[in-house]
């Protein structure tokens, strides 16, 4: 989407790790919940194929640390200038495409200009606005013009979205991936697995695995399973935390718990009548017990949020309160609107557990205020073709695992079709505003319009809940962005 949905993200990273050689055991497998639908982050917004490919595969000018930080990706250095206008991108020396083929200057203009063309299929074409010329002033050097000031931009090129690709293997990137990361695409067994193998001629810090296995697994009782079977290494984003305390308990394991950018809402479809109507869109904010949610759905696991933005963000306002739980409330605005009960609606459900779970809870509680929402269970795939593009729904639960993207309630064609000028103009206003303390003053007014509107629900921050094998090192324990990035991860001696 214009943002990524799904559950995972754990990362380790070139920049960050250590040169040590180990031994030991040389592959991992990791379990994930979500079979990406292809393997191109710029084309598409399901987080599924960052988790599989970001720095491991596809790498960026910039690219996320283990703390959020931005550093240096494939650009080792920037320089801006006095006005702000243009960066230039110093770029690393020797790289080379998984093919053989040299990654140049050329290919860091083709890929911007492919994302911000007008029929780009980027799902972040917004990160890409702001760009007015892209131009290779030598093999080794990029200069970005932009319309406007943007001190953000570095952060922008972190993106998956932003990742550099080759014009010669452009049409081959969904299914055969070829990128300047540390792990090259092997081999794909679709429903099953997808396979990475060590890049022997990678130009920077070389991985300390020789091979990467994401084994896909939707159930979360097989989950359970195939980590006690040991069939599977690590587990990021374990789908079943219910049974945390066994392996807590079980010395051949460890648990992380961190924290993840996904904001975790029920999303409302704003043009969809009757939720056109604001006190209709309130009600059902009012009718949600946000804590029978993260106590049933994720067995205590989440942080309740009351507008679109991360807690452990300094900026963050607790709105909370705005919408607690008033089922009388609700019932109230409901007939202030003159709606007709029982209202029978669709909720579409794709598959991570936080949402067919929490569905089946915020049903329950809909229905006690008049609202029949009627359970629809879909793939991911049917997800982000009827209800992210068709726009075919109602309700819908995702968690939006992006950093810093309030700004997606800026676009009027977004999958929740939220059109408020003004608030367009904050988010404007934001993006060209370099003083620190005026930025954050503005975040905080734009979670509380969104919150006002009451544009959608919103639920829980998502928590990143891992389990592996006690002998895997260099797994992140948060996830500034949505990626399974294994360029640091390890055995232990």
């Amino acid at each position: 989407m214009t943002n990524r949905f799904t559950t995972v993200g754990l990362a380790g990273g070139l920049i960050f790790g250590a040169s040590v050689a180990f031994a030991q055991q040389a592959d991992i497998t990791i379990g994930q919940q979500l079979e990406p639908p292809h393997l191109d982050p710029t084309s598409a917004a399901a987080g599924a194929i960052d988790q599989v490919v970001y720095s491991n595969i596809f790498e960026g000018l910039t690219r996320f640390g283990p703390d959020g930080s931005v550093g240096p990706g494939l650009a080792r250095s920037w320089d801006v200038s006095e006005d702000g206008l243009t960066y230039t991108f110093h770029l690393a020396e020797g790289v080379k495409f998984h093919d053989g083929t040299t990654m140049d200057a050329e290919d860091v203009v083709f890929s911007l200009n492919r994302a911000r063309a007008e029929d780009s299929a980027n799902a972040q074409k917004a990160l890409f606005a702001g760009i007015t010329d892209v131009v290779a002033t030598d093999a080794a050097t990029v200069t970005v013009t932009l319309s406007n000031p943007d001190g953000a931009f570095p952060f922008k090129m972190a993106w998956g979205d932003a990742v550099i690709v080759a014009p010669e293997s452009i049409d081959g990137i969904k299914t055969t991936p070829i990128g300047t990361g540390a792990f090259m695409f092997d081999n794909w067994v679709e429903g099953d697995r997808i396979e990475l193998k060590k890049n022997p001629e990678y130009w920077g810090e070389p991985a300390m695995l020789d091979a990467v296995t994401f084994k896909f697994i939707s159930d979360p009782t097989a989950a359970f399973a195939s980590m006690m079977a040991e069939d599977v290494d690590v587990f990021a984003a374990f789908p079943a935390p219910e049974n945390l305390p066994q392996f807590d308990a079980d010395p051949r394991f460890k648990v992380l718990v961190g924290s993840t950018e996904g904001e975790t809402i029920l999303a409302i479809n704003n043009k969809q009548a009757p939720f056109d109507n604001v006190k209709v869109r309130e009600a059902v904010a009012h009718a949600i017990n946000r804590q029978e949610i993260i106590d049933g759905a994720q067995f205590g696991y989440g942080t309740p949020i009351g507008t679109h933005f991360a807690p452990h963000n300094p900026d963050y306002v607790d709105l909370t309160g705005q919408s607690g739980y008033d089922p009388e409330k609700a019932k109230m605005l409901l007939e202030e609107a003159g709606v007709t009960l029982p209202l029978k609606v669709k909720m579409t459900l794709p598959p991570p557990s936080y949402a067919r779970r929490g569905g089946e809870i915020i049903a329950a509680q809909l229905r006690q205020v008049g609202i029949e929402a009627q359970i629809e269970n879909v793939e991911w795939a049917q997800w982000l073709e009827g209800t992210f593009r068709g726009k075919d729904y109602a309700l819908t639960i995702v968690s939006h695992t992006e950093p810093m993207d309030i700004n997606i309630y800026a676009r009027p064609d977004y999958y929740f079709q939220y059109d408020n000028a003004d608030f367009q103009a904050l988010i404007a206003k934001i993006d060209v505003e370099s003083d620190p303390a005026a930025r954050s003053e503005m975040f905080k007014q734009a979670q509380q319009v969104i919150a006002d509107d009451y544009v959608n629900a919103y639920l829980f921050q998502l928590p990143l809940i891992t389990v592996a094998k006690a002998g895997v090192e260099g797994l992140w324990e948060n996830a500034p962005t949505q990626a399974a990035d294994m360029t640091a991860v390890h055995w232990a001696e």
